[in-house]
């Protein structure tokens, strides 16, 4: 099989993604954790807001789990809850067990890059995980565990309501579709899941975490990246 060349613009955007080090620094500013694009959507805005709080109470009531008694806090969810695109990772890890927000330290860095690398924001798009607290020892959720969590995470997502959803990571995919198999054998492709009788199109890819520990992966994740991009621009999305 011949080897897929590069064009140039996707060199310098991989190249970007490949350049990632731990003192990176984009933006000093904290994220808006509700983040009001338009003045017409505030009511929406304050609607998922409360809708959210509502859904953070529920799953700190949780009972008998090993996730929330060896984790110092629950992290939901961060940047612009009325994103048409919504980024979901696997768990928390030490950093976001300690600040409560979503992709923080490297992996955020890392993410924050790849999302420039198709002319996105960070603040523009919603963040959160599979399961809301920090796993021990940073271990991956059981399939107990995530299947457990898997209905906060759809009652999420049907509060978001976002155009495009993206599962970073294989507990994201096993969460949301039920598959288990090797991630690196169904990234890449769109996909649909139905939620509240709604379809919402997914795309599976590594996450932040996964290209940090093995970075030779980032060029299949630029490949997933432009897919999203273009998926962007055939739905005519803004944001």
């Amino acid at each position: 099989m011949s080897k897929k060349e590069l064009n140039q613009n996707d060199k310098i955007k991989l190249d970007l993604i490949d350049t990632f080090e731990p003192d990176f620094i984009f933006n000093d500013k904290p994220i808006n954790r509700f983040k009001i694009n338009n003045s017409n959507n505030t009511k929406n805005i304050l609607d998922k807001a409360e809708k959210l709080s509502e859904l953070k109470k529920i799953i700190n009531s949780i009972e008998s789990c090993d996730l929330k008694n060896n984790s110092k806090n629950l992290v939901l969810g961060d940047g612009n809850a009325n994103s048409p695109l919504m980024f979901i990772g696997e768990a928390p890890g030490a950093e976001e067990d300690l600040s409560c927000l979503a992709f923080q330290g490297e992996v955020g860095k890392l993410l924050k890059k790849m999302l420039i690398a198709i002319n996105i924001k960070i603040d523009d798009v919603y963040l959160t995980y599979s399961v809301n607290f920090r796993p021990p020892n940073d271990r991956k959720p059981t399939t107990q565990e995530i299947k457990r969590y898997s209905k906060f995470l759809k009652e999420h997502i049907a509060i978001i309501n976002p155009k495009i959803i993206i599962l970073m990571g294989s507990t994201a995919m096993e969460s949301l579709t039920g598959i288990n198999n090797k991630i690196s054998s169904e990234r890449g492709d769109w996909k649909e899941i139905i939620i509240n009788d709604k379809n919402y199109p997914i795309m599976i890819t590594f996450s932040p975490s996964y290209l940090i520990r093995f970075p030779e992966n980032k060029k299949y994740s630029w490949e997933d990246l432009k897919k999203i991009r273009q998926k962007i621009k055939d739905l005519n999305i803004k944001v």
